[in-house]
């Protein structure tokens, strides 16, 4: 056996160049962060569906099932066009991550900010009254601030309690922050389209859940049911937790720990 493997590599490790190393590293490193992306979502079913389908051709061609056999082949002849129209939504998503850059986080610039939008999920929760709040992080949320009424205004657990409260006309949608301040409110958000989502879910939260499947924003709800407070992050909703919970989550996503500016912070400012 060691012969053979020694054999082996005096044979063909002469052969392998340095680019043909990095080759391989760059391919296996794609193909982990596309499993890494597609686990644990309909991709994931998607993508084992076509590879059953792709067994069957070359098991159709094994036992000359010709009709089966072209069929099939059609179909994966435009292969590259299917995946795109199948998995557009995770392409997408996807391309976001990569024009994210590591040294220009987008952080919500108000520790306050966070601390008043738990406190208002807090007195909504306990006065049962419906509320969505979405705070924008690295992708910008402007499209979506244009459907409703732009406010620009400081946030502020008053101001939100007052613009959910059912006697108003901006209760209705969503609110969104930008850079700490109240964007916008009464806007209208994309709906997911995620069939596993319980459908005892009604629009407020489908709606929550929809616009963090398309961008990175965080979404926070309370039911006007039951008052429970809920956190969607990444197309995944949180459900039933309470006002301390969401608090460390909103701490935690958006890192507003005192950290010490980073140079190109630093150099920035001069």
């Amino acid at each position: 056996m060691f012969d053979v493997l020694t054999h082996y590599m005096a044979e063909y490790l002469p052969i392998l160049r340095w680019q043909d190393i990095i080759d391989i590293l760059a391919v296996a490193f794609i193909i982990y962060r596309v499993i890494l992306l597609i686990r644990g979502t309909r991709a994931m079913q998607t993508m084992a569906g076509l590879a059953i389908v792709v067994v069957i051709y070359f098991v159709a061609g094994k036992f000359q099932l010709q009709t089966l056999h072209w069929l099939l082949g059609a179909v994966l002849g435009s292969i590259f066009i299917l995946i795109i129209i199948l998995f557009q939504d995770d392409i997408r998503r996807a391309l976001i991550q990569m024009g994210q850059s590591p040294f220009l986080k987008t952080k919500v610039k108000a520790f306050n900010a966070l601390e008043e939008i738990a406190k208002t999920a807090a007195y909504l929760s306990e006065e049962k009254t419906g509320a969505l709040i979405v705070i924008e992080k690295d992708v910008g949320l402007s499209e979506y601030i244009s459907s409703g009424i732009k406010l620009d205004a400081e946030t502020s657990r008053y101001l939100l309690s007052t613009i959910f409260y059912k006697g108003t006309i901006l209760h209705d949608g969503a609110v969104i922050i930008q850079n700490g301040r109240i964007a916008a409110a009464a806007c209208v958000l994309p709906l997911t389209t995620n069939p596993d989502i319980s459908r005892r879910l009604g629009t407020r939260h489908r709606a929550a859940i929809g616009i963090t499947e398309q961008t990175d924003a965080v979404s926070v709800i309370v039911s006007e049911e039951t008052g429970a407070i809920s956190v969607a992050i990444g197309g995944k909703i949180t459900r039933d937790i309470d006002p301390g919970t969401l608090r460390r989550i909103l701490h935690n996503t958006f890192m507003v720990e005192n950290e010490p500016d980073a140079w190109w912070k630093r150099f920035q400012k001069r």
